[in-house]
């Protein structure tokens, strides 16, 4: 970055939430009718940007982010289809690059792909940046994110990714999977949770790692400012403890992608009330959903 470069600032007030009334792109009654992006994209603010892959391209729909700090932006997780000709996430990510550059000029700017966890729904997209410039990305794999985020040594650690003065801190919370990473971003206050949290079937690989991890979370949260926990997915309907089915590709009846701290607390509440037998057991917005 050129040492004339104005710098953004990132620190230099308490992230206050903004309205995420998105009307999310859901599918369609015939996916071969369906006419929404391939790529919904969404921007939170000038440096933040939320993205949907299409239903009809792949049922999972899931979310990624985009954040762009004054040296690189993180592009977290890249989808569930490899294929850049019906998932064109490297083109989307590009124009939003080359569109942040243009009204925010700097030379050497860099782009960096790291994971919520390794499931194929969230690292599909990998191979497309394989040969982007300026570009790394860091796989999902235990021994490889560890390694980079230094939780392999102590993996309560609390990692920092520096974009160039906005600064994540990342967390390794398992439970939905052994590798699983949450991201915070303080200049939004997002709490990016993968699949360990959102508004869907909850499915949990290791129950007491699942526990530590949202007690973890809570105590966490608590001594921060979040404004949205933004998980990757959203699988249950407007109608309290009511899931659409596992494949579905229509979702006219989702309930908002954000929860809240709050919700944190219903998750270790509900585990609580289950206790050490692990059973699934549905609630307003998630599902407990223990695998085998």
């Amino acid at each position: 970055m050129d040492a004339g470069t104005p710098l953004i600032d990132f620190t230099g007030a308490t992230p206050q939430p903004r309205a995420l009334d998105v009307r999310w792109i859901h599918g369609s009654p015939s996916a071969k009718h369906n006419t929404d992006p391939d790529i919904q994209v969404h921007a939170y603010d000038e440096h933040t940007f939320i993205l949907r892959q299409n239903m009809a391209i792949d049922y999972e729909a899931p979310f990624l982010f985009l954040l762009f700090g004054n040296a690189r932006a993180v592009l977290i997780d890249t989808g569930a289809t490899a294929s850049a000709e019906f998932f064109p996430l490297r083109r989307v990510v590009d124009e939003l690059v080359t569109g942040w550059l243009a009204r925010h000029p700097r030379e050497g700017y860099h782009l960096l792909v790291l994971h919520t966890h390794p499931h194929g729904d969230h690292v599909a997209g990998d191979a497309q940046f394989a040969d982007r410039p300026d570009t790394t990305v860091v796989g999902a794999d235990l021994a490889t994110a560890w390694e980079y985020f230094g939780f392999g040594g102590d993996p309560d650690a609390v990692a920092r990714v520096d974009l160039g003065g906005r600064v994540l801190e990342c967390l390794a919370t398992p439970g939905h999977h052994e590798a699983a990473v949450t991201f915070y971003d303080r200049w939004t206050g997002f709490l990016l949770t993968g699949d360990t949290v959102y508004p869907g079937r909850l499915y949990i690989q290791d129950w007491p790692a699942f526990t530590r991890s949202i007690v973890r979370l809570i105590d966490f949260c608590d001594r921060r400012p979040v404004t949205h926990v933004l998980g990757c997915h959203i699988e249950m309907t407007r109608q309290p403890g009511v899931d659409y089915p596992i494949r579905t590709t229509y979702q006219p009846d989702e309930p908002p992608l954000q929860l809240t701290t709050g919700h944190l607390r219903e998750i270790r509440a509900a585990i609580e009330e289950i206790g050490d037998r692990p059973r699934r057991r549905a609630y307003a917005l998630f599902v407990l959903w223990p695998n085998p």
